[in-house]
């Protein structure tokens, strides 16, 4: 009996003793979540004409109508309620900066179409999470003079202020993908409809086309292209949620970001809302399970795929994107395109983890149903590029010499890259295009570390394709191929 009294005492302490050290890590982590910037009006003003799936809009033009008096909002609630102390050169909300979006011939924040008098096919832009339709408007240009009509949609929460992304949800946004796809189908009949999609958009495209393969009200597509895109991410982002949830319990508004950073980029915010992270965690997982009710006659039917991925990347999972897509579809006209790291620089001495051996034993897996295109250093002393491509079933691939090469001080490319020229005028490389503010390609303070509220890994990441012209002839010739 003495034992086990002695034993209940020591269940009880050990739990006081869990749940006192649990409070005392809760009471630390909420006071180092808090200690972030002051958050400002573009952080916290109440622009409710967003559009949600619940809203009563039931054509494109009715959201364009919605989406304009959602920016006269931005200007009543945010532009016009700046203090004195933003109002400088590189923030976004003061206008007449470098910064501000309106020193574009075209804010690019804003949904777009590119008509065409005898359009031959229709293609969907979608941007990534915290971006804007400025995303994909050079690719839209290019298709759009090659005889496609194209819209540039501006995804709900997006374009305005990072306020946007704090409720948010990724039905709100696939509801917008629906009205825009019945539109372009309502313009253009029995043509050829694509969607394009990038990061976050990239995910909604694929929920879109498997959403497709069984309800017959949405207009089916003849292909889908993804540039990475966002089919795996952190699990982290599924607990984080409970951060949010926690600020708004004990009415600590800090909480709902991940980060709160100055908004000098006129096209993406530079904060990040906890809910965001979330809302792309929960658009995965409905993709996976939507996988799992479908059987492999209905998967048979998914459209043609091209994918464009760079082989390390920080935002999204490589792995999870043949794992969680590629290798849940049967063979079909389905190929993906990766873009390895610049072997040439000695960089593999400094990896972390080197993907090369999970590349090569992907390239000779026998039972892969679709085509692997890797863009590699075409030796370990050489920085010119080679194209090595195997085929659906094809253990071996055949080598292709090209023109591309690696620049100089590039080690690979970056999530946030892969859909810009190097000659882009806000985020180009060496030889950008003349920009009508800020630039941001080679946008490098040094100095101190831990001095600036912006770090220099976000400085320093690469912010455009070198490989951008082989990206959008591929692109050009898939859409094509179907026309």
């Amino acid at each position: 009996m003495r034992k086990l009294v002695l034993l209940r005492h020591a269940v009880r302490s050990v739990i006081y003793a869990g749940s006192g050290a649990f409070v005392v890590l809760l009471v630390l982590a909420v006071l180092y979540l808090d200690n972030q910037p002051d958050l400002e009006v573009w952080h916290q003003a109440e622009l409710d004409a967003e559009f949600t799936a619940d809203s009563p809009v039931r054509t494109f033009e009715d959201y364009l109508r919605l989406e304009d008096r959602l920016f006269r909002q931005l200007d009543e609630h945010v532009y016009a309620r700046i203090g004195a102390e933003d109002r400088l050169d590189i923030n976004r909300y003061n206008r007449g900066s470098l910064s501000d979006p309106r020193r574009w011939p075209r804010n690019w924040n804003r949904s777009f179409e590119f008509g065409s008098d005898a359009p031959r096919l229709g293609v969907l832009l979608l941007h990534g999470m915290s971006d804007a339709p400025y995303s994909l408007h050079s690719l839209g240009e290019r298709l759009n003079a090659a005889g496609a009509q194209v819209l540039g949609l501006r995804l709900p929460g997006h374009g305005t202020a990072p306020v946007g992304l704090t409720t948010v949800r990724w039905e709100d946004m696939a509801a917008a993908v629906r009205l825009a796809m019945r539109h372009l189908r309502e313009e253009l009949g029995d043509k050829p409809l694509y969607i394009i999609g990038y990061s976050n958009g990239g995910a909604l495209a694929v929920e879109y086309a498997l959403s497709a393969l069984r309800d017959a009200s949405l207009p089916p597509l003849a292909g889908v292209v993804l540039i990475s895109p966002a089919i795996g991410v952190s699990p982290v982002a599924a607990l984080a949620v409970w951060q949010a949830r926690l600020g708004h319990l004990l009415r600590l508004p800090k909480l709902e970001w991940n980060s709160v950073q100055p908004e000098y980029d006129p096209f993406k915010y530079n904060s990040f809302a906890v809910n965001a992270g979330n809302q792309v965690y929960r658009l995965t997982g409905a993709i996976q399970s939507r996988f799992d009710t479908l059987d492999e006659d209905e998967l048979a039917r998914f459209p043609p795929l091209l994918a464009f991925q760079s082989v390390v990347d920080a935002t999204v999972s490589p792995r999870d994107l043949v794992h969680g897509l590629f290798d849940r579809l049967p063979s079909g006209r389905h190929e993906l395109v990766g873009f390895d790291l610049n072997r040439v620089s000695g960089v593999v001495y400094l990896l972390r983890r080197d993907p090369g051996p999970a590349l090569e034993a992907l390239m000779r897996k026998p039972d892969r149903d679709f085509t692997l295109t890797l863009l590699a250093n075409a030796g370990a002393d050489s920085s010119d590029i080679v194209i090595r491509r195997a085929g659906p079933g094809e253990t071996s691939a055949t080598r292709t010499t090209t023109t591309m090469k690696w620049p100089q001080d590039v080690y690979s490319l970056a999530h946030i890259a892969l859909p810009f020229r190097g000659d882009d005028p806000l985020y180009g490389g060496d030889s950008p295009a003349r920009s009508p503010g800020i630039r941001l390609g080679k946008f490098a303070l040094r100095g101190e570390r831990g001095v600036l509220r912006i770090s220099a890994t976000d400085m320093l990441r690469l912010h455009w394709n070198p490989f951008y012209d082989y990206l959008q002839q591929r692109v050009l010739g898939f859409v094509q191929a179907a026309d």
